[in-house]
């Protein structure tokens, strides 16, 4: 509070600073402005004071109030747009200032004559809700002028509440679409492997029933059949592998933990298993870290020729990291459909998703969920 008062005070003085400029280089430099030919370089001379002001107006901003805002360029016009209203409101500021001072010395003149006893009871009411009114009118401007002086540095030196919230929206477009293409995606591919390979499966496995049927001798029959029950086992292990890149059953029966046990068992590459959660996650944070840490340790087995793959779950305060590291050859392309589809899940849950993939290796995809 100390330091928000002393923003203030320092403002009015910055205002005044304002003022002077305006007054002293403004009537200076006012024929030169008017005049065509030298219009240019007056104004160039008039902003470059002006933007030193503004550098001030900036610092105080950010050692009062704790501001930052981008280093980014401002236009000449919206230099001394920004100044000349800043210096009003300081102006503004400061009479309010004043009158909130003038205000103290009147309450202080009053407690004097109700200790002397000069003072009836009616007047002292009277003055008293004056006063408090007053002062309730006071404060609220200093509020209202404060909070002007916040919003007209944001609109000038950083993204205003109009282009952080246009900002937003076109993130949450662009996720929603990027969503939409990865459910897409992933209904393709389930549509293929179900098509290329359990339908595959299934009909041979209709053949070699056919065929026992039509065995001429009992031995032939039997080999049939053996070979029939061969392929339904593969025919289950292979539809069973679809279902859980459609949805893992053991998320929601026996957690995350145990989830992406099955992942390891599944994986024809050694994984190591640092989970370290002792809180309950959102059902929508489980999904997005089990499927980033499943699609990661498939493309390892396919493309990478790791020997050893490290898969880390861990917690930092209200988000979820999870890492996976392998130490195989790199050059994984972010821009990739399967990294792609992970983009679009992370990114739907406002996360971030990180890949480090040098030729050479290692790899390590490294994904920040909140969890709030």
């Amino acid at each position: 509070m100390p330091r928000r008062a002393a923003g203030l005070l320092s403002g009015c003085a910055t205002a005044l600073l304002g003022l002077l400029y305006f007054a002293v280089v403004g009537t200076l430099l006012g024929p030169l402005l008017l005049w065509p030919r030298t219009r240019r370089q007056a104004l160039v001379v008039l902003t470059a004071g002006a933007r030193r002001l503004t550098r001030l107006e900036r610092r105080r901003r950010s050692l009062f109030f704790g501001d930052s805002f981008p280093d980014r360029p401002v236009p000449d016009h919206r230099i001394l747009r920004y100044l000349a209203t800043r210096t009003y409101a300081g102006l503004i500021t400061a009479v309010v200032l004043g009158l909130l001072g003038f205000g103290v010395v009147l309450a202080g003149l009053l407690v004097a004559s109700l200790a002397r006893g000069t003072l009836e009871w009616r007047e002292l009411l009277t003055q008293g809700l004056l006063g408090g009114v007053l002062l309730f009118l006071d404060v609220q401007g200093l509020v209202s002028l404060e909070a002007f002086d916040a919003r007209l540095a944001r609109e000038y030196f950083g993204p205003s509440v109009r282009e952080l919230m246009q900002r937003r929206i076109d993130e949450l477009a662009t996720s929603r679409a990027a969503v939409l293409q990865a459910v897409d995606t992933e209904r393709r591919r389930i549509e293929r492997d179900l098509h290329d390979g359990v339908q595959q499966r299934l009909v041979a496995l209709a053949m070699l029933l056919g065929r026992a049927r039509r065995g001429r001798t009992p031995e032939q029959a039997d080999s049939l059949l053996a070979q029939a029950h061969k392929e339904s086992q593969d025919v289950l292990t292979e539809l069973r592998e679809v279902a859980w890149r459609v949805y893992p059953t053991a998320l929601d029966n026996l957690g995350l933990q145990e989830a992406l046990a099955g992942v390891s068992e599944r994986c024809s590459i050694p994984i190591r298993m640092d989970f370290a959660l002792t809180d309950p996650l959102p059902a929508s944070v489980e999904t997005a870290a089990y499927f980033v840490v499943s699609e990661a340790v498939t493309n390892a087995a396919k493309h990478s020729a790791a020997t050893q793959i490290l898969v880390s779950v861990r917690a930092y305060g209200p988000v979820l990291v999870v890492r996976i590291e392998d130490n195989g050859v790199g050059g994984a392309h972010p821009t990739g459909s399967g990294l792609t589809g992970l983009h679009s899940r992370v990114g739907a849950l406002d996360g971030r998703l990180h890949v480090h993939s040098p030729l050479g290796g290692p790899t390590t995809i490294t994904a920040e969920l909140p969890c709030a």
